[in-house]
């Protein structure tokens, strides 16, 4: 089409003022062009480089929109620097390193423009800019879609981006815009994104989807406000927050996404409020970080398409969920790490296939009135340190209610489990725990289960219609320690063929055999009658032999280094306690260790041995074992600590105090921190009981050598160091065999090899946890094998009993 040309309309009253003329070129036009002048522009394309600086109306012909192309070779089609009017333009830009549009000044209004173009963005906002953008349309597969940068603003109404080979809408450097009812689609970057101090995007009513990358993405600082948008169908995460973005997100809807639906981390903090979360196919909200946080109000997340938790909340974050709901997914709620907290009030957990709500290395929980239906587990308290609180909570149709193990120690008070399938309460593994005021009713198992001689209390509880008893206690066998056993104060049952709780806070202890663990000890699962709650623990049987107990150390998978340290050690006293016999000098041996290494490669387990090793040689009285961190030794105030440490030295007398992740005793930025009053207090113990106890301290390598020296009062009372090295994938799957040979599984034909080659392609990275992955993975396969074979109608025993390669988790 060949140029036009430009009709100029005069709209002011002054007779000194221009009358209606043409002109050859638009340049031309603008140059002779007055404020509030009126451009009417033939169609045609015009190969220029407009620059509108007066207050004018630049437009096709009325009717005809489109048919005026500003198509020039190279540089910015076209600039504004005023409040003029430019409508009904179609823009083509070529330069790559310019924009299509640029508004630089002013309060312009841009209406109806078409931007197809190969440029560094299709409309760019700069500076002191505040456009009123409606109705337009950007297709730019070279950059970004539209870009507001530099303390820029504005509104863009009714806009859509069809196509941009960057982000879809960039906000950086302090500028500002507010998008209403915009759709952005097919980005090869961000949908949304914004970056840096002083940026803030606020969108409503706006629809992102089809881009290849995150839907909405606010970095560095940068704030956010969605309201009633749509963010589907991305090719990575929906939302991403990182380094103290904040972003809010109100009546918006997150579907469709094949990775996290949001993902925050490095103290960034999102608000969201009655916002749908589903179809995701990792987490649906996944926090870490110290300083990160998630505040979740009537919000609903749901229908996950992925084997992974809904909510995961790890590294020192928190999160908070008011009155939501969280279904059908894998996992409801993992909160995972020293320092992380999740609180969840009057909130919904249902339709979980695994676990509702898992608490584990050392984080917290805390649940108020609320509502957890059709788990497998309700909510299971891991291990050391974790805890928190479950208040006024019901947990109805779970096949168990509460699991605690592995030294966890949660308060359960005024909750009622409800028709369980297995057991309403599981402790075992050294779990602790309170149950206060709680009810277990219909469980087609046991009420409370306690095993393993757990220390768990149970005050003012109550259990009905439970089919197998309402409280069953197992012991951890002749070698249990005086004071094991769960602690039972007026609590009582309706079971007519059970026993009732004891009156008195007795230790109650059963005597059946030692545990095997959590798979080994499902509840129901029985071998004797039910006897009273407080049996006789009768006479103690003798302690093993060195021998015998070094045959165990053997026995484990792995560890050569570590047995031959052990052994050596063991047979330097052995041969030291001869020498004295024979009337001879025996050299000083020194028995506290330093343990180092990754966690889940054994060495509580080696602490433990290494105990009863040195009681069968008369080393030590007892020889029982003491797990004890930081929580547990450093006390809120002046005077406490020193308290905490007596007492745990106290509990490990003739035994083994076994200090896990002693380094956090001995932060690098300690300033007035209390961890250096425990050392003190167990330098001074260590030199004062010298014969009475034994102390392990153990953590990883890097942090221990770090600890032992800039504290050499501690480093002067070990002999030495034991490395515990990694478990390679052979050493793995030794261990998963192991597993599976206990729990009365088989390995089918490929399995082995799929293990194999599973943990030889797993992430070695600080989370990796080694043995406790390896019984990890054989619990997942266990559960995944069970959904599977609940499906069939009458199962063969190898049905009950094979592990297929198909069992395996998928690798995260």
């Amino acid at each position: 089409m060949a140029q036009g040309t430009v009709q100029v309309t005069h709209t002011g009253t002054s007779r000194w003022r221009r009358r209606t003329g043409e002109y050859a070129s638009l340049a031309a036009a603008l140059e002779a062009a007055a404020d509030g002048d009126v451009l009417t522009v033939a169609p045609g394309t015009y190969r220029e480089n407009l620059v509108v600086q007066r207050a004018v109306t630049l437009r096709g012909p009325e009717g005809g929109q489109g048919s005026v192309r500003i198509a020039p070779v190279d540089g910015v089609p076209l600039t504004v620097r005023a409040a003029a009017v430019i409508q009904d333009l179609h823009v083509e830009g070529q330069d790559a390193a310019a924009p299509a549009v640029l508004v630089e000044d002013g309060t312009p209004e841009l209406l109806g423009l078409r931007v197809v173009a190969r440029s560094a963005s299709g409309i760019e906002v700069r500076g002191g800019a505040r456009p009123t953008v409606r109705r337009c349309t950007v297709d730019n597969p070279a950059g970004v879609g539209i870009a507001v940068l530099d303390g820029g603003g504005g509104v863009f109404e009714e806009c859509e981006v069809v196509s941009a080979g960057q982000a879809g809408v960039a906000v950086r450097s302090g500028a500002h815009p507010r998008l209403e009812r915009c759709r952005i689609h097919h980005a090869a970057g961000s949908g949304l994104t914004a970056t840096g101090e002083g940026s803030a995007l606020e969108a409503v009513g706006c629809e992102v989807y089809e881009v290849r990358g995150s839907g909405v993405q606010v970095t560095g600082r940068a704030t956010a406000h969605l309201t009633d948008c749509d963010v589907h169908r991305t090719t990575s995460d929906g939302v991403t927050l990182d380094t103290d973005a904040v972003l809010t997100l109100a009546d918006c809807r997150i579907h469709d996404i094949p990775e996290n639906a949001v993902d925050l981390r490095s103290r960034s903090v999102l608000t969201l409020t009655r916002t749908t979360v589903r179809q995701f196919g990792r987490n649906g909200l996944s926090v870490w970080d110290p300083g990160t946080r998630v505040d979740a109000n009537q919000c609903e997340i749901f229908d996950s398409t992925g084997d992974y938790p809904a909510v995961w909340v790890s590294d020192g974050a928190t999160a908070v969920l008011d009155s939501c709901r969280v279904h059908d997914v894998p996992d409801a709620l993992f909160v995972l790490d020293r320092g992380s907290r999740v609180d969840v009030v009057d909130s919904d957990l249902s339709q979980v296939r695994n676990t509702a709500v898992s608490v584990s290395d050392g984080a917290i929980a805390q649940l108020d009135d609320c509502r957890i239906r059709d788990a497998a587990t309700g909510a299971w308290f891991r291990d050391h340190g974790s805890g928190g609180t479950l208040s006024n909570c019901t947990l109805d149709g779970n096949r168990t209610g509460v699991i605690v193990t592995k030294g966890a120690d949660p308060t359960i008070e005024r909750c009622t489990v409800d028709s369980p399938s297995e057991a309403g309460v599981y402790v075992s593994a050294g779990g602790r725990g309170s149950f206060l005021g709680c009810r277990v009713t219909g469980s087609a198992g046991y009420g409370f289960h306690v095993i393993d001689g757990c220390r768990t209390t149970l005050r003012k509880c109550r259990t009905e219609r439970c089919a197998r008893g309402g409280y069953e206690f197992a012991d951890a066998g002749p070698d249990a320690a005086s004071d094991s056993g769960p602690l039972v104060e007026d609590c009582t049952s309706d079971e007519s063929g059970g026993p009732a709780a004891p009156p008195a806070p007795e230790p109650a202890v059963q005597t059946t055999g030692p545990s095997t663990g959590l798979l080994g000890s499902i509840p129901g699962q029985r071998s004797t009658e039910q006897e009273s709650l407080i049996a006789d623990a009768g006479p103690q049987e003798p302690a093993r032999t060195s021998k015998a107990v070094l045959g165990e150390l053997d026995a484990l998978v792995g560890l050569d280094s570590v047995k031959r340290e052990v052994r050596a050690l063991t047979d330097m006293i052995e041969v030291g306690r001869r020498r004295q016999q024979a009337g001879l000098k025996a050299a000083s041996v020194k028995r506290h260790l330093v343990f180092t290494g990754s966690p889940g490669t054994g060495k509580t387990t080696v602490a433990r041995l290494y105990g009863e090793i040195l009681a069968s040689l008369g080393v030590l009285d007892k020889g029982h074992l003491v797990e004890v961190s930081r929580v547990d030794l450093v006390g809120e105030h002046i005077g406490s600590t020193a308290i905490r440490t007596q007492e745990a030295f106290q509990r490990a007398h003739g035994g083994v105090l076994f200090i896990d992740e002693a380094y956090a005793l001995s932060p690098e930025d300690a300033g007035r921190d209390f961890g250096k009053e425990a050392i003190d207090t167990l330098v001074k113990l260590m030199e004062d009981q010298r014969d009475a106890v034994v102390v392990i301290v153990a953590g990883y390598t890097a942090e221990m050598e770090r600890f032992l020296s800039v504290n050499p009062g501690v480093a002067s009372r070990f002999s030495r160091t034991i490395t515990f090295g990694d478990y390679g994938p052979e050493e793995l799957l030794r261990i998963v065999q192991q597993q599976a040979d206990e729990h009365e599984y088989r390995l089918a034909p490929g399995t082995a090899e799929a293990l194999t080659k599973y943990f030889t392609a797993i992430p070695k990275g600080p989370a990796f946890g080694n043995g406790r992955t390896a019984r990890q993975t054989f619990e997942a396969m266990v559960e995944r094998h069970a959904s599977r074979v609940a499906q069939l109608t009458d199962p063969s025993t190898d049905d009950l009993t094979l592990l297929y390669a198909e069992d395996l988790p998928e690798l995260s």
